[in-house]
């Protein structure tokens, strides 16, 4: 049974939109929406997972199945699950489901851990050129799933295959060390072994990159993975899959285990279970602690990508050019649903009307809506409407303590669609709960600041530091308040984006 559900019509349905466009996908989305809620299977809509993989240059990359030891497989349980927007049902796997799925990564790592270096890069290499042979189909699976337009699709494919690429060289650089020991005559030598099955968990704004982010390391080192990608988008991972296989990646070294109604207990599975033997995750600080405390029974080990709330720091001195280029990039892409995105702008009195007319001015130039199959939508929906009430929230709090919407800052013209405009909002204060909490959509909140000591403390106010950005002509002021920072990446007149991290 199949559903096509709100996200592909926010995607869809910008403000330039015209009204028979905007009713014909209201009504479907509300008729769809409220079958869903009566648990009716929507039979009008059964076209839609084959329509989409009919639309896919190969299709055969559209899979349905979990991905167990080189085998598509059904849930023991039989159950399955919607996936909103990509318009279909996938395999629901349990704690039984992901037990089997460890027990054959941990058989796969008996050999694949004696594999050399470069067998396992030449593995990377083909997975990543086969990644750019197919970019088109895998934006396209990315586009429907996910919501993002088109271009930020095909983006981060690419994006996404250069970790295939960059661990293909690092699987070869595996070296040890030597060192005098303190006893005369003896050595001390250091060899570096795969530490083996590794539990993946992805989240759903990067579904191609965050996976090859995590999985490329593990491949490259001789680990074997089992992944638990994001319900919301989890045909990415299984297109993965399929071109791994294609690869020469051996039966059981990667594993792709889909669920959403029983994610506590897979989560649970992967780090509680005796021979996983790491734990590499992206998402939320709240489920990082849980995840992380849960590990701590079998003494794993664990690296963690947890929440961010970014500053970003305009001096009066900055270039606003430079500033724009970096703050439209960060702040809009992936309608601001990434962990480093700008999410508190400070700027400096002496510069601040002038930025907030240019950035207004960028904004409504290039934050371009419409179809996402279209190259020049730039803004596309939010994942989902629990996303979508959250931004409401944030937003009328900080217009009820004072702040001003310039641009923006009220839902889209039909509340029964996963889109917010791109909105700035001026006259910011610490009380606002904006300040403490990560917005996670296209909201672009300004503070003023007059002294340099006032906007460190005010950035540092944040139980979060992933990132921060700092834009001064003036090196001696960008070093000294890099350092002051508690970020871990500080960029000093440039932003983090797809193109900066390889």
């Amino acid at each position: 049974m199949l559903r096509l559900l709100t996200r592909i019509g926010g995607a869809v349905a910008g403000h330039r939109q015209s009204a028979a466009s905007w009713k014909s996908v209201r009504s479907l989305a509300q008729t769809l929406t409220q079958n869903q809620d009566r648990g009716i299977s929507n039979t009008s809509t059964k076209w839609a997972a084959a329509s989409l993989a009919a639309r896919l240059k190969d299709p055969t990359l559209f899979r349905e199945k979990a991905y167990i030891d080189g085998q598509w497989l059904d849930a023991k349980s039989g159950s399955s699950f919607d996936v909103v927007s990509a318009s279909s049902r996938l395999r629901v796997l349990s704690l039984e489901d992901t037990n089997a799925a460890v027990t054959v990564a941990q058989r796969a790592f008996s050999t694949f851990q004696h594999t050399t270096p470069k067998e396992r890069a030449r593995i990377l290499q083909k997975w990543s050129d086969l990644m750019i042979e197919h970019q088109e189909t895998l934006a396209k699976i990315l586009m429907y799933e996910n919501g993002r337009p088109i271009a930020g699709a095909r983006q981060e494919i690419s994006y996404a295959a250069g970790f295939f690429d960059w661990f293909r060289g690092e699987a070869e650089r595996s070296y040890g060390y030597t060192a005098r020991g303190t006893t005369p005559g003896n050595r001390v030598i250091t060899i570096q072994q795969p530490i083996g099955v590794v539990g993946v968990l992805t989240p759903w704004n990067f579904p191609s990159a965050m996976i090859t982010r995590k999985v490329a390391g593990a491949i490259a080192a001789g680990c074997t993975v089992v992944l638990k990608p994001a319900a919301e988008t989890p045909y990415s991972a299984l297109a993965l899959a399929e071109l791994g296989e294609r690869a020469g990646v051996p039966q059981g070294v990667f594993n792709v285990v889909t669920t959403n109604e029983h994610v506590q207990e897979v989560g649970s599975a992967l780090t509680t279970h005796k021979d996983v033997k790491k734990i590499s995750f992206t998402g939320s600080t709240r489920v990082g602690k849980l995840l992380m405390a849960q590990a701590s029974s079998t003494m794993k080990k664990c690296s963690f990508e947890l929440g961010g709330n970014a500053p970003f720091i305009v001096f009066n001195d900055a270039d606003l050019k430079k500033t724009m280029t970096g703050l439209l990039a960060g702040k809009f892409r992936g309608s601001g649903q990434t962990c480093v995105s700008p999410n508190r702008i400070y700027v400096q009195s002496g510069v601040y009307d002038a930025f907030i007319a240019e950035f207004t001015r960028h904004v409504k130039e290039q934050m371009r809506t419409g179809a996402v199959e279209d190259d020049r939508t730039a803004l596309g929906c939010v994942i989902n409407s629990k996303a979508l009430d959250k931004i409401e929230q944030l937003v009328a709090d900080a217009k009820s303590k004072g702040a001003k919407a310039v641009i923006g800052g009220d839902r889209s013209l039909d509340s029964s669609l996963n889109f917010y405009p791109a909105t700035i909002l001026t006259d910011m204060s610490s009380e606002m709960e904006a300040s403490q909490t990560e917005i996670f959509g296209p909201v672009a909140t300004v503070y003023r600041f007059d002294a340099e000591e006032d906007v460190i403390a005010q950035a540092n106010q944040s139980e979060v530091g992933l990132a921060a950005y700092i834009y001064t002509e003036n090196l001696p002021i960008a070093w000294r308040v890099a350092e002051a920072l508690q970020g871990e990446l500080v960029g000093h007149n440039i932003v983090w984006t797809l193109a900066d991290a390889l």
